[in-house]
């Protein structure tokens, strides 16, 4: 009769225990799987090489693999024609394509921004002699595409202070932010946008950086995590497991005990890094105020000012739909849930 008692406990237990995890399984893929992610080159990626190494995504079931892009252009489009799951790209390229404002023609209706990683981080460098923005008459300054990515933010900045599109400068199309790096160091351009930690390499090699640009614009949405919504809709487990390994990526970098470690990913991921570069980089990249988002969530106000700066440079000029229209935070929610 004891014996008998003892199997109704463990057999109850264990009906339980398979209740909770059913009651758990939507939370989380059923079996390991593979997320294509497409990323510009840069120390930003931070979070997803300590996710990648520290194993915070294979700890639920999520195994990444990054894709470089040189351009928005090609990040946009594989991303729209299925080429790869995520895309860690500006806000400002999923509202191009999404509005038909894109480098390239193509139906972005399908995209949403699903979680967020940064208020970009945006720097504006100079070659050594640009000492003022009026130094920068009759200059030409690169961006990724006019259209897109962070060009309205250098227009901006510019017209406040003074300076006015094919009036004072002109801009040349270099490609995404590694590919300006490269064209500013070598003397091709007089200005451009720089992401930190590029902002950090480029002052080594005697780069000027005459603006903090996010600083200057308040509230700003740099990088998000942008699919398609069917995708997600279809696969939500798989976008919420992506989600939970970034945040305890954070977690994990935010950690100063973890903070060699985090150095030692870092110079292996960046080319060129030092450990002066690398030690700038966590100072200005996990700043506390100013740093990684610190849950990856999307600031709302700062998608509104993208969308407000894209209401006023975007071509054909239009009026945006509502900011929520946008994003989709319902797979951040479940993510923070436990």
């Amino acid at each position: 009769m004891k014996i008998l008692k003892i199997a109704t406990t463990l057999a109850a237990a264990g009906l339980l225990a398979a209740c909770g995890t059913l009651s758990h399984a939507p939370d989380v893929p059923a079996t390991m799987q593979q997320v294509r992610v497409n990323i510009f080159p840069g120390g930003f990626n931070w979070p997803i090489w300590v996710g990648q190494e520290r194993g915070f995504f294979a700890n639920n079931r999520i195994e990444v693999k990054t894709i470089d892009t040189p351009n928005s252009r090609e990040q946009l489009t594989g991303l729209i024609n299925g080429n790869f799951e995520i895309a860690m790209t500006a806000v400002d390229n999923l509202l191009a394509y999404r509005e038909g404002q894109g480098a390239v023609p193509i139906d972005g209706s399908n995209l949403i921004a699903v979680m967020g990683a940064d208020n970009g981080f945006l720097r504006l460098g100079v070659q050594p002699n640009i000492k003022t923005f009026a130094d920068l008459k009759g200059t030409n300054v690169s961006v990724d595409a006019l259209t897109t990515g962070y060009a309205f933010v250098l227009l901006e900045v510019l017209e406040r202070n003074g300076l006015v599109l094919d009036r004072d400068y002109k801009t040349v199309a270099a490609g995404g932010v590694l590919q300006r790096y490269n064209a500013l160091i070598e003397g091709k351009h007089a200005a451009t946008m720089l992401i930190s930690p590029f902002d950090v390499l480029a002052k080594e090699k005697g780069i000027n950086v005459l603006s903090d640009a996010s600083a200057a614009l308040g509230s700003y949405q740099g990088l998000v995590g942008g699919v398609r919504k069917t995708w997600a809709d279809n696969n939500k487990p798989t976008v919420v497991g992506y989600i939970r390994g970034y945040r305890s990526a954070l977690d994990w970098l935010y950690d100063p005990k973890n903070k060699e470690a985090a150095l030692e990913i870092f110079m292996k991921n960046v080319k060129g890094a030092t450990r002066q570069s690398a030690e700038t980089s966590y100072g200005i990249l996990l700043d506390p105020k100013n740093g990684f988002t610190r849950d990856a969530s999307i600031n709302v106000a700062g998608v509104r000012t993208a969308v407000q700066l894209r209401e006023k440079y975007g071509k054909p000029q239009k009026k945006m739909q509502p900011v929520e229209s946008y994003i989709d935070t319902s797979y951040h929610q479940q993510a923070s849930r436990r």
